[in-house]
């Protein structure tokens, strides 16, 4: 039995042992068998070039081996000390001092795949990114596993025993992979900024240094705002380092960037980037380097030359038509509003020029639209399914009016002219590019609906709508050109949602098709009538005539939809329109964001839109715009937008979506029996042949100041009221209240000026009846003294800033008796700072 027991366990222990064997021999086969020497790391195999041609099959671009062409090795002392030392704070902070390997990154990745299966965390030293970039094989380097972490770090273990810390990183700098085809930070230092890397400052350092982690995220050409704020973390971990000061890295940030590009043979510069990030995403860089792929894309080359030349000649126009206009770059995207297919995308007018930051594509850097995003509040309010949609012939009130914000601080848009215009009927608005009629749309409309018309149509930088005001229907928030051009396909297609496509199909060396573009459109976003509604605004050349002019550089030789923006200060102006068949965006500005010289979305992108649809359109027969069943026209009186009376002078056909047209008549214009001798009503007591009937204007209340300013007879002549508002009227504009404080605005912040006398520095407090109230006295009132008293209006007086925090109401008495008092109005009058009397406003150009 001894003898038994003895045998079993010589058995078991055998057998632990050859599992064992056989465990140790499988993880050794899967960790070291077939693992690279560390002596191939200087090994580089030629393979064959991925060519992009355009829809025609001419050639673009030839992308070749980065180590066969825009390759230039360096030694480590003729890389920038700024350079090697924002790498290490970035990728390996205790590179001079680890064995190649961070055992805590090992311990992390066992961890996670132990819980997960899968390892999604870094930890990678700079040995271990070497190891695995140029030692692995690029099937190997895509999986996440603990395997392929494992043999990473045997690997970098062994480059570390063979190669010394400074060969290491001069290997590392020479070979990373810095976006836009740059191998190793000479290649990167030129394509960027268009010097040798021994020329590159600390800023300069600190931006390349931010890239290798993600490349096409932190691209500056593409996005120049997210590559800022990689450069300023790098900036952080080095001052972490003690490699630099807190004082050098904040001029680091601050320091003004010129982008560049050195030159090489390539057509349509942005438009070959724009696809090579497309190809990276979609298929590595390994096989963009050894497959040979031959990419057919969207463009038309003869259309891109055509746009490169007009975008040229029209900056030299404008440099030489004014003195300074301080304009040096202009961007053109072209889509097939049918397809989506990008048919020429210019960047700049010169990608390889530095002075004008020419690498950086306008197409898609994030830029403020101006009035170009208001058709889109415009298409959300136009909706039938909402309840009282508004329609081209609804009235808005453009006169002065106080919006209130999240910050407690009142908005107050002004226009273009700097001037009110009264009532004015939406199609006018729209077409003329009006502020404050759209700021009022988008408050009814809200900003969530708006908001989310826009992410369906494509806009992609619109987030959370907490963080927008009622500003962003002017251009408060940041698009790209290329997403705002298919906004305007989308109208142009009866709203269907158009995905920009920039490739057509990519083939192998061998000829197999590995990729081929659906050209179908997206969901149906916006009612086709509605979008029909905004095409037909956008090509009224009369309804645009107030703001623009006849035939202006909006109206083509055929059937055309345009909207011109342009932003505060002349940073930023547009011009966006289409055809049935073609849209087309233009943006003119400047990459490093100055401000222009007094150049507007009419005066500088206008003539590119316009010569450039003219130009490539040409020989093509013109189309009209289809109209979508459901509309109808309807006579409306002009002034008004309701169904003409027989007193209403001015009439008008206007297009409705079926539903929506008015149903009330208008009461805006009324017969009123008058005496011919004196003017006023006439009483029973006036003899018969001396009455004559005349039309008088009959306004809502909010309108009735703008009116009297603008000199026009409004209500009976003793100044009496004949009847009131339409109930469709009411209340759209007007909370209903029986008297209303015009003046001051709510939260509005006053500063005294030292330089002005006290008596120049006083601010007008008025009021005005709600409508359909008739007020027979109005006090108005200044922290609880009166100030004014008025028997008719109008009702406003003058007061005198004093320091501090100031409560305004006003009081009336109606004609029955009733005392009626206004929602009170507090201001803030802080001492003398500043010069500036008037609260904040936003002035943003059509």
């Amino acid at each position: 039995m001894r003898k038994v027991r003895v045998h079993r366990l010589l058995l078991t222990a055998s057998l632990l042992l050859l599992l064992s064997g056989m465990g140790l021999w499988r993880l050794y086969a899967a960790l070291i068998v077939g693992l690279p020497s560390p002596d191939e790391l200087y090994r580089r195999r030629r393979a064959p070039s991925t060519r992009l041609l355009d829809r025609h099959g001419r050639l673009l671009y030839e992308i070749v081996d980065p180590h066969a062409g825009r390759h230039t090795p360096l030694t480590l002392d003729q890389i920038p000390l700024y350079c090697r030392q924002a790498t290490i704070a970035t990728e390996d902070a205790n590179f001079y001092r680890n064995p190649g390997v961070d055992p805590l990154g090992i311990l992390r990745a066992a961890w996670i795949n132990l819980r997960g299966g899968e390892v999604l965390a870094g930890g990678s030293t700079i040995t271990q990114q070497l190891a695995r970039n140029l030692l692995l094989d690029p099937q190997e380097r895509q999986q996440r596993t603990l395997t392929r972490k494992l043999r990473e770090t045997i690997l970098a273990w062994r480059l570390a025993r063979r190669y010394g810390k400074d060969e290491i990183l001069t290997l590392y700098l020479n070979e990373t992979y810095y976006g836009n085809f740059a191998y190793g930070i000479e290649a990167a230092a030129n394509v960027y900024f268009g010097k040798s890397a021994a020329d590159l400052d600390l800023a300069e350092c600190a931006l390349l240094a931010g890239l290798p982690q993600a490349p096409a995220a932190y691209d500056p050409l593409v996005n120049p705002q997210a590559a800022r704020r990689r450069q300023a973390v790098v900036l952080d971990l080095m001052v972490r380092q003690g490699y630099v000061t807190p004082d050098e890295a904040r001029l680091a940030k601050r320091e003004p960037l010129h982008f560049a590009a050195t030159p090489f043979p390539i057509e349509a510069p942005h438009f070959v980037m724009f696809v090579r990030e497309w190809l990276e995403e979609r298929y590595g860089l390994e096989a963009i380097y050894r497959q040979g792929l031959v990419v057919t894309t969207t463009l038309d080359l003869d259309w891109q030359w055509t746009a490169e030349a007009i975008v040229r000649r029209h900056l030299n126009r404008l440099g030489s038509e004014r003195p300074d206009p301080n304009v040096h770059n202009a961007a053109l995207v072209a889509l097939d509003p049918r397809t989506g297919e990008v048919l020429a995308m210019v960047g700049s007018p010169d990608y390889f020029d530095p002075r004008i930051d020419g690498a950086v594509n306008g197409a898609l850097a994030l830029r403020q639209p101006g009035s170009a995003i208001k058709p889109l509040t415009y298409a959300a309010a136009f909706d039938p399914t909402r309840p009282h949609p508004l329609t081209p012939a609804s009235v808005i009130p453009d006169v002065r009016t106080s919006f209130p914000t999240r910050e407690g601080l009142p908005y107050v848009p002004t226009n273009y002219d700097r001037r009110f215009h009264g009532p004015v009927s939406a199609r006018v608005a729209l077409a003329s590019s009006y502020n404050v009629p759209a700021v009022r749309v988008l408050q009814e409309v809200g900003l969530d609906r708006m908001i989310g018309l826009a992410r369906e149509l494509g806009v992609t930088t619109f987030t959370d709508p907490t963080d927008y005001g009622l500003a962003i229907t002017l251009g408060g928030g940041e698009v790209r050109l290329l997403d705002l051009t298919a906004v305007y396909a989308a109208f142009a297609n009866g709203g269907r949602r158009v995905n920009p496509i920039a490739v057509l199909e990519v083939a192998d060396a061998s000829g197999r098709r590995l990729y081929r573009a659906d050209l179908q459109l997206g969901p149906q976003v916006l009612d086709p009538r509605v979008a029909y509604l905004i095409t037909h605004i956008l090509s009224d050349d009369q309804a645009r005539a107030p703001a623009f002019g006849r035939g202006s550089v909006l109206r083509l030789s055929r059937p055309a939809a345009a909207k011109t923006g342009t932003t505060t200060d002349w940073r930023d102006n547009w011009t966006l329109g289409y055809t049935p068949d073609l849209a087309v965006g233009v943006w003119v500005g400047n990459a490093d964001n100055s401000p222009m010289q007094n150049i507007s979305g009419i005066t500088g992108a206008g003539p590119i839109w316009h010569d450039f649809m003219e130009a490539v359109l040409q020989g093509r027969p013109p189309l009209s715009f289809p109209e979508p069943p459901g509309l109808e026209w309807v006579e409306v009186c002009s002034l008004s937008g309701m169904l003409p009376s027989p007193a209403c002078p001015h009439r008008r056909r206007e297009l409705f979506i079926a539903g929506t047209a008015p149903t009330e008549v208008d009461t805006w214009h009324r017969l009123v029996r008058v005496d011919r001798r004196t003017g006023e009503p006439a009483t029973p007591e006036t003899p018969p042949d001396q009455v004559e009937e005349r039309v008088v204007l009959i306004l809502p209340e909010e309108l009735r100041e703008w009116a009297r300013q603008q000199g026009w007879e409004v209500g009976l002549p003793d100044g009496g009221r004949v009847g009131g508002p339409s109930e469709e009227t009411r209340g759209r504009w007007d909370d209903g209240a029986a008297i209303v404080l015009t003046h001051p605005d709510p939260g509005t912040i006053y500063w005294l000026s030292p330089t002005l006398p006290p008596e120049a520095q006083q601010v007008p407090v008025a009021a005005r009846p709600g409508d359909g109230v008739s007020l027979v006295r109005v006090t108005l009132y200044a922290d609880g003294r009166p100030l004014a008293t008025f028997d008719r209006p109008p009702y406003r007086t003058f007061w005198p800033l004093t320091p501090g925090e100031h409560r305004f109401v006003a009081r009336g008495r109606t004609a029955d008796g009733e005392v009626v008092e206004s929602r009170p109005v507090t201001i803030l009058v802080r001492p003398s700072q500043s010069s500036v009397l008037s609260p904040q406003s936003s002035v943003l150009s059509p």
